[in-house]
């Protein structure tokens, strides 16, 4: 009967299964495949005596009668079950490690293989050898095991070449620490050592390292750091497009390999949010970001622009859960991944800050000089790569002076050139400080503007649209975009012809815009309110969103035109059917349409299929901001019930008029 070697017989009394699986185990064992660069004199001993105790179970299963063993003998067995089966997962644990990783923790592997082994020879000295009746030949190789697993020290398992490689690597990285570039030729032979011989194995090991990051201490931080610079210096960039290649199964994903959902990603810092916490407003903002925002003088909500009551920030526990949830799924880790992080997202590690400014400043330098788009295109690639990775990174790319070399780009012919030159500075916009260098230097700003309304594809049109998004958490930005005919132009037509994704970034750049008075009225102007109405069905949590930040800016002329489009009802639709943040948002929105917009604006509400019953839904289960918004909408309704006029501007109720007529006379023809 077959046994799996990583699962315990379930019944301790079947013995055979037990030494059956002992023998499969102590196999598998043996068959692995020798370390040819690391830990080799440590693979080559347990690949050894796996090999003595397979051919003692093997015996043992064929010529004893297994019922008849003592029980000492059995306890010894289950023993050297776990054992060997924790033997098997550090093997795996080191073949799945990525090279630079493995050398760090080549010490304290060689200890815990030595540790088992040692656990090996205990029980091999307890093992009631007479008491089974084993034959001399039996009983001589059990010996041999037992002299060689005693005998061996802790030094036998280290080999001299991974001690001097390591000492290597962590001079060079202390060198480093003070500003000194690594000689090219050490870098070099290091390299060479440890197989990294090109700039794939590289791209490889820096994402296998990334796995590290994600679990382990800030030291694999540098050494990412330091494989990166090695890669750029010694092998070349890389070609362009490799950006995510699927990660190797055996371990956890890094964030930047995966498509992070939009409603995870802080509006702020486009980062995943881990520390979800909610502001005055019901927004939900990372909460390094938003104590950044507010902690820098701001006293208003980033994304609908209203003043903060308080700067009180509350844990969003519901959504933390979410987020882990989609993390675990995603095999990405939740909670670690900021063990070498601030609370500003800036890393602690000098030996990674130095690396990441010299392999920053290599890359400027050769983009700087590069003569061909294909030399260009690689460069480009790697700073777009660079700066996905952390805050250090982007700051130190734009530190090196990267923003002047990358506008050229920005107006390339060579698409694939043109989207990783604008997905590179959306990379750097995502730094708050960054924002500002973008805005003052020239060009940027207005390649950007360029990709959004001309780019040569849907990808960079939308990498666009979420450079704008982000450059517009600046205020001065916000208003100096908003006034730019181009961009809500190239911004409308993303929106209702894109894909999916561009959709959602132009919505999310719309939105944003939509929090200046101005820039609102200028949205107005272009035909937002119709936008919405073709998006409302497909989009309603991000079309609502905006809708209500038009109707709260945008004046008597937002009202008109959300009353032309007939949006009115389709709002009323949303709040019947729609997610809670969609119902959340069309709440606020009619509230401002029916307050600026007075008693014709209600009973066009009140006409609404089902309206009633959505507002009493939302008071009993939304948000208590929704709640809040439900509970006016009732006021409002009662009161245009009994006849009376809804509170609105004096001018409001001739001008909704007017145009709820112009409406009705246009429908009827």
């Amino acid at each position: 009967m077959a046994v799996r070697s990583d699962e315990f017989p379930a019944n301790l009394s079947d013995r055979t299964l037990l030494l059956q699986s002992l023998l499969t185990i102590s196999q598998e064992i043996s068959a692995v495949e020798p370390m040819r660069i690391l830990l080799r004199k440590s693979y080559a001993f347990v690949i050894r005596e796996a090999r003595l105790f397979s051919i003692l179970f093997e015996e043992l299963v064929q010529d004893l009668p297994v019922n008849a063993f003592p029980n000492s003998a059995v306890l010894c067995f289950e023993e050297m079950h776990m054992v060997m089966r924790r033997i098997k997962v550090l093997l795996q644990d080191c073949s799945a490690c990525s090279r630079m990783w493995l050398l760090m923790q080549v010490p304290s592997i060689s200890n815990s293989f030595h540790r088992l082994i040692a656990e090996l020879s205990t029980l091999l000295d307890i093992f009631p050898a007479k008491e089974i009746g084993m034959s001399e030949d039996l009983e001589e190789l059990l010996n041999l095991i037992r002299k060689q697993c005693c005998y061996v020290t802790s030094a036998e398992f280290v080999d001299p070449r991974d001690s001097q490689l390591r000492t290597d690597v962590l001079k060079m990285l202390d060198d480093i620490k003070r500003k000194i570039v690594p000689d090219h030729a050490k870098l070099s032979a290091i390299f060479d050592n440890l197989n990294l011989i090109d700039s794939e194995s590289c791209t490889a090991e820096i994402l296998n390292l990334e796995g590290q990051v994600q679990n382990q201490q800030d030291r694999a931080i540098a050494l990412i750091g330091l494989v990166r610079y090695a890669k750029c210096v010694l092998y070349g960039t890389s070609t362009s497009g490799n950006h995510a290649p699927p990660p190797p199964p055996s371990r956890q994903r890094s964030i930047s390999e995966v498509d992070v959902p939009s409603d995870f990603r802080c509006p702020i810092s486009l980062d995943l949010m881990r520390d979800p916490v909610v502001v005055s407003t019901g927004q939900t903002y990372d909460r390094s970001s938003i104590s950044t925002w507010i902690q820098s003088g701001h006293a208003t909500c980033p994304k609908t622009g209203q003043a903060l009551a308080h700067t009180q920030l509350i844990p969003n526990l519901k959504f933390k859960n979410l987020v882990a949830t989609w993390c675990r799924d995603q095999n990405i880790p939740f909670d670690a991944t900021d063990l070498a992080v601030k609370q500003n997202g800036i890393l602690q590690n000098t030996a990674a800050l130095e690396v990441t400014k010299m392999t920053a400043a290599f890359l400027v330098g050769k983009l700087e000089a590069a003569q061909t788009d294909e030399s260009a295109q690689r460069l480009v690639s790697e700073l777009r790569a660079m700066s996905k990775t952390d805050s250090d990174s982007r700051a130190c790319i734009v530190n090196a002076g990267a923003l002047p070399p990358l506008v050229k780009f920005l107006g390339s012919r060579n698409p694939t050139l043109q989207i990783d030159a604008v997905t590179t500075v959306l990379n750097l916009s995502i730094l708050e400080p960054n924002k500002r260098r973008i805005l003052e230097t020239d060009g940027v700003v207005s390649g950007v503007v360029e990709v959004l309304t001309s780019g040569s594809t849907w990808e960079a049109k939308g990498n666009a649209a979420a450079t704008v998004f982000s450059l517009t958490a600046v205020h001065a930005c916000r208003k100096n975009l908003g006034k730019k005919k181009r961009v809500i132009k190239g911004l409308f037509h993303l929106a209702r012809l894109g894909p999916t994704n561009s959709k959602r970034d132009a919505m999310m750049a719309i939105l944003n815009l939509a929090g200046d008075r101005e820039a609102a009225s200028k949205l107005i102007e272009a035909g937002a309110a119709d936008l919405i109405g073709e998006l409302l069905e497909p989009h309603p949590e991000e079309a609502a969103e905006i809708l209500e930040a038009i109707a709260k800016r945008g004046g008597l002329p937002a009202i008109c035109a959300i009353c032309q489009a007939g949006l009115v009802k389709k709002l009323a639709d949303v709040m019947r059917d729609g997610t809670d943040r969609a119902r959340e948002s069309a709440a606020a929105a009619l509230v401002n349409v029916c307050r600026k917009g007075g008693s014709e604006m209600a009973a066009e509400l009140a006409a609404a299929e089902g309206i009633e019953r959505a507002v009493w839904e939302i008071m009993g289960t939304g948000t208590e901001r929704a709640r809040r918004k439900a509970n006016t909408l009732l006021r409002i309704l009662r009161i245009w019930s009994t006849g009376a006029a809804v509170p609105s501007p004096a001018p409001a109720d001739n001008f909704i008029r007017q145009s709820t007529t112009t409406r009705r006379h246009v429908m009827a023809a």
